[in-house]
């Protein structure tokens, strides 16, 4: 293509829609009939350009002229209530039931690593010493694990909590693109250091105590980072065989819908983070500080499979909104 006699060509045209979309206000039926005209006849020349002639400044100046005759002809988007009712009943719980069967198995590999870890400790005398001398593994399991719960304010610590659980979360669900590697490394620290735990508190006994404190929280929190950590599984597979789509076509939809689980996860974490500081040390009898662990965990498992499994036989894939994607033109070279 000769890019100066494609410009020379078009000009006319792009700064035609330029004053039109000035004028978006303020266009008669004519006109507005032209800015549709030249909007569409732009969008053509702008995907032309990116197959044939990558210039990035022409890119840069197009894109731009044909965002804004978008936005002059449609309107702009104005988001309010019914985009997060939609996407706490609809985009997230779709999003989350899709990846359901990278999660679930995130979830056993978690449990199977930990269990044989923390039966390795528990067992092993050795591994306990390599861990803390004596004293410390005494404080530990009869004073400070118990403490941990309790030692600070229970506001400060529900944030604290939600904002390291929530990086967590965020290092799964951005990190996935890299083959999934860092997704499994995070998932093996966290195993590792709940199995070493809850070994050394079943070699001194207090084994009932580890899940009468962690069980509260640790359901739903777990269940958070396991849905991340699923989410990362499947973008970095997306990589390796993006399936019948192309791979940046793959790459995109399933990036989007990935990161947009962030904020429902945030949601999540916070509602642990909250029982973690005002359940877990409470008063409450061990059943009933448990029961409201089971009971969060149930809810939010009814609420993925009831509206994310009535979303996606809807069509829905947990990603954004039709509208708002990008559009694809097709263009012979």
């Amino acid at each position: 293509m000769d890019l100066d006699a494609f410009v020379a060509a078009h000009r006319d045209e792009w700064d035609r829609l330029e004053r039109l979309v000035r004028r978006r206000g303020r266009l008669t039926g004519p006109e507005a009939d032209e800015l549709v005209a030249l909007y569409r006849a732009a969008s053509t020349h702008l995907s032309t350009l990116r197959s044939a002639a990558p210039d990035p400044v022409l890119l840069g100046r197009l894109s731009a002229l044909v965002a804004r005759a978008r936005t002059a002809i449609a309107g702009a988007h104005d988001p309010g209530w019914r985009d997060v009712v939609h996407f706490l009943t609809v985009g997230f719980p779709a999003a989350v039931y899709l990846n359901r069967r990278w999660w679930i198995g995130a979830a056993l590999a978690f449990a199977v690593v930990s269990v044989a870890v923390a039966w390795w400790v528990a067992a092993n005398p050795a591994v306990q010493a390599s861990i803390g001398a004596p004293e410390q593994i005494r404080q530990l399991v009869e004073h400070d694990f118990e403490d941990y719960y309790s030692a600070n304010p229970a506001g400060s610590f529900a944030a604290r909590v939600w904002v390291n659980n929530a990086w967590v979360a965020a290092a799964c669900l951005a990190l996935g693109v890299f083959l999934g590697i860092p997704v499994v490394y995070v998932l093996w620290m966290n195993a590792v250091n709940v199995a070493a735990s809850a070994g050394l508190m079943a070699a001194a006994g207090r084994l009932d105590v580890f899940f009468g404190l962690i069980t509260p929280h640790g359901l739903l929190e777990l269940t958070a980072v396991f849905v991340a950590a699923g989410a990362g599984l499947r973008l970095g597979w997306t990589v390796v065989d993006p399936g019948p789509r192309g791979r940046g076509e793959a790459l995109a939809e399933t990036g989007r819908a990935t990161l947009g689980m962030a904020l429902g996860l945030a949601c999540v974490l916070l509602v642990s983070g909250v029982i973690e500081a005002f359940v877990t040390p409470s008063g409450l009898p061990t059943w009933a500080r448990i029961a409201i662990g089971v009971l969060a965990e149930a809810l939010f498992l009814a609420y993925v499979w009831v509206y994310g499994r009535r979303a996606v036989l809807a069509g829905e894939v947990g990603d954004i909104a039709r509208d708002a994607r990008a559009d694809t033109l097709p263009v012979a070279g």
